[in-house]
């Protein structure tokens, strides 16, 4: 048989037919996929801010993405979903949240926009009457600042609409606890109790308790009260989900679970049950964190639906509830600096241990001191265990000094922060603050400026779970009525004195010079948030090889007025390319 020698000239010939050939296959010979996604305007959220308007899924994945005529020319799929020129962006991820909490909020008292303590207790008075006698009553969501008498409410206001059932009801950040006496009794609190460290007992003049327990003092009656039962953990876990995929969370990072929440997240992935992915941070040390820190990080359970790879720490309390640890005494409590929950030494001794056992901390400080003990500790960690890229996270990160803002950016270190904690407290920021450290509170642009990426979140069932609430509140610095917009809206706010205070703070926003842009927004709620879990090669954007997380939103987030961003809703939610929530029935082609 004769050899066939193609010359050099003839060979490059034949290599571009051969292709060419490949290439026109491709192009033209469509592929077998499970959905193709056409006629929308498909925010990526990749690198170079794509914006394409279809997409090709296989599996779980996405396979392609372009213009809807190549997508279809390209790719045969029995679903096709027409999204009618409508907008779609990647599955939205609360990068701090408390998803369990969420689900148990809504299974008890609902104490959220109660207008006063009398308001309160009658909601608690309503699930009295559907409770045998020395049942616990539990119940979230109250704030004193919400109400026309703003200081910490009374037991006695609960004696009388629950005068033989324990009550305990968490302050809407869960850094207080008002209880009846009968609560009281339970725990033997009594007037000589003492204060543990890192909490503190709220008393009358007389020195008698009141009903209200600070940070670590939730302890002495909280051990008290019976754990939710594995049924209702279950029930509270479905109603979180259903919650969640409404408002087009695909992602939540966990803040503070336990060995037994996570069994039943991985009993319920395995039993197709629970959606959502989920990324967890285990509630500081204790028996979880032992287990962990034998076996090393969970990762990408169930494909890619739990997680648990982050140690949640504690350095302060809470703002509203005067726990935050300041270095200055708060302006409307003279004397009081607010409360460490840990101390300096145990903190670092936490941080070493994970840091060296391969975990992420995620620690939790609001106040400028709080902050400070917190960036410093990190900063000691990494000199004795210089890790490649840890991704170190403070959560909250509600007030600063000027002097740590651009230590984040210089240390590595992420802030994953609240945007309505912003709005929800601007009312009596001040009088808690004074108006000389507001420059560092809430500090979203300062902290941008610098290089910093801000994780998004909610902290939910602080605040409610919709991210298009955080992203509004994010851009606009304003509530949902739309103030402050000026010096006529001052009056809605504590001021220390009002006169000599600069009016031009209320213009377009509450400190509007510290607001993000759409885009930042967007970013800390989607790929920036990805970012923060380590999960940027899988999620956070809309791109080839990726998890088809994906929303579909009534409206143009990035066009419409700023003013109406948190009146968009979520019409249809996507995970791994199956759809596991519609808003209407009806949705053409959908």
């Amino acid at each position: 048989m004769k050899k066939i020698i193609l010359k050099p000239t003839r060979l490059a010939a034949f290599l571009v037919v051969v292709v060419m050939g490949v290439f026109l296959y491709w192009e033209f010979v469509p592929t077998t996929v499970d959905t193709i996604v056409v006629n929308a305007r498909i925010y990526t959220m990749d690198d170079g801010n794509s914006v394409v308007e279809a997409m090709a899924i296989r599996g779980d994945r996405i396979i392609g993405i372009g213009s809807t005529s190549r997508m279809r020319r390209k790719y045969s799929a029995s679903s096709v979903i027409d999204a009618g020129g409508k907008t779609i962006l990647p599955g939205l991820i609360d990068a701090h949240a408390h998803f369990i909490s969420l689900g148990i909020a809504r299974l008890t008292v609902d104490l959220v926009g109660a207008q006063s303590e009398s308001d309160a207790g009658s909601r608690v008075k309503l699930r009295v009457a559907k409770s045998s006698p020395g049942q616990w009553i539990r119940g979230r969501g109250w704030d004193q600042n919400d109400w026309p008498v703003k200081t910490f409410p009374s037991h006695e206001n609960l004696d009388r609409v629950a005068p033989a059932n324990p009550v305990i009801l968490s302050r809407i950040d869960g850094h207080a606890i008002w209880v009846n006496r009968k609560a009281m009794e339970i725990a033997g609190i009594t007037r000589t109790t003492l204060d543990p460290e890192g909490g503190k007992i709220v008393r009358d003049a007389g020195g008698n308790p009141t009903g209200v327990f600070v940070d670590n003092a939730k302890g002495l009656i909280g051990r008290f009260v019976a754990e939710p039962s594995v049924g209702e953990l279950e029930e509270a876990i479905s109603k979180a989900q259903e919650e969640c995929l409404s408002v087009g969370l695909t992602g939540v990072h966990d803040m503070g679970v336990s060995n037994e929440e996570v069994e039943i997240y991985k009993r319920l992935i395995d039993a197709g049950k629970l959606k959502i992915r989920l990324y967890g941070a285990i509630g500081g040390m204790g028996e979880t964190w032992e287990q962990f820190k034998k076996m090393g990080p969970l990762l990408g359970y169930g494909n890619n639906h739990l997680t648990v790879r982050a140690l949640k720490l504690y350095v302060d309390g809470a703002l509203g509830s005067r726990g935050a640890a300041l270095v200055e005494e708060y302006s409307d409590d003279p004397g009081n600096r607010g409360l460490t929950v840990t101390s300096e030494s145990e903190l670092q001794k936490s941080v070493d241990e994970a840091i060296g056992t391969g975990f992420q901390v995620c620690t939790h400080a609001i106040g400028d001191r709080g902050n400070n003990i917190a960036l410093n500790v990190y900063e000691n960690g990494l000199k004795k265990h210089p890790v490649n890229d840890p991704r170190l996270r403070i959560e909250h990160v509600q007030v600063l000094m000027l002097s740590d803002i651009p230590r984040f950016a210089q240390l590595g270190i992420i802030p994953s922060m609240q945007p309505t904690h912003c709005t929800s407290d601007m009312y009596w920021a001040e009088a808690r603050l004074g108006s000389q450290r507001l420059p560092g509170a809430y500090a979203w642009r300062s902290l941008l400026n610098t290089g910093a990426k801000i994780l998004g979140g909610s902290d939910f069932p602080v605040e409610h779970p919709n991210p298009l609430f955080g992203i509004y509140a994010a851009v606009t610095r304003r509530d949902k009525n739309g103030k402050p917009m000026g010096a006529k809206d001052m009056n809605l706010f504590q001021l220390s004195d009002r006169a000599s205070h600069d009016s031009s703070h209320y213009v377009n926003g509450w400190y509007a010079s510290q607001s993000m842009t759409r885009l930042e927004a967007v970013r800390a709620f989607t790929s920036w948030a990805a970012w923060g879990a380590f999960e940027e090669s899988i999620k956070g954007s809309l791109e080839e090889g990726k998890l088809a997380d994906f929303i579909i939103l009534s409206d143009d987030i990035f066009v419409v007025p700023e003013s109406q961003i948190h009146t968009i809703e979520v019409e249809q939610t996507f995970l791994g390319g199956s759809k596991v929530f519609q808003r209407r029935a009806n949705a053409s082609n959908l």
